[in-house]
């Protein structure tokens, strides 16, 4: 009989998910920060790479505190996601909507995050891992505030824009 699965269980596979998902945002960010034709969005990209890179960091961390060796596990959702931004690159490059719809392409992949974060944050503190729910809330603040500032750069870029 299959041992029953615990919600340190379900917090420890939502870690590895989120895991990959913002190593594969370190990469894309690289990409977008190339392919975007705006200064400030290219900044924002080459900013929030860095952050991602820091949010590695503290997930490793996190791992650290429940006893887990730092490992992803392959998210459909992010590679669905990651592969809608390539087709959208491709369709749209060099247009004037190009740089509109790489932030929305990252807002997809932001409000993944933001949800899965949000679960780790609420699990961490049901599992009494205070320390650990610090570390995750502070990323979910970064994540939050990233998708206000491209909300706000999109509605710019978009005014700018031609119909």
């Amino acid at each position: 009989m299959a041992k029953e699965k615990t919600l340190a269980d379900a917090f420890h596979e939502t870690l590895k998910d989120i895991y990959y998902a913002e190593r594969q945002s370190v990469r894309s960010l690289k990409k977008l920060a190339k392919a975007a034709s705006d200064l400030e969005l290219k900044q924002a990209f080459e900013k929030h790479g860095r952050e991602s890179a820091a949010q590695l960091d503290r997930l490793e961390q996190v791992f650290e505190s429940i006893g887990k060796k730092p490992q992803s596990k392959t998210s459909e959702a992010i590679q669905g996601l990651a592969a809608e931004m390539e087709e959208d690159m491709d369709d749209f490059g060099g247009t004037q909507a190009a740089d509109a719809v790489l932030i929305a392409s990252v807002q997809a992949i932001e409000h993944y995050e933001i949800a899965r974060y949000g679960a780790l944050v609420a699990w961490a503190r049901k599992l009494g891992n205070l320390d650990a729910a610090e570390l995750l809330n502070t990323t979910l603040e970064e994540e939050k505030a990233t998708d206000v500032f491209l909300t706000e750069l999109a509605e710019k870029l978009n005014a700018e824009a031609s119909v």
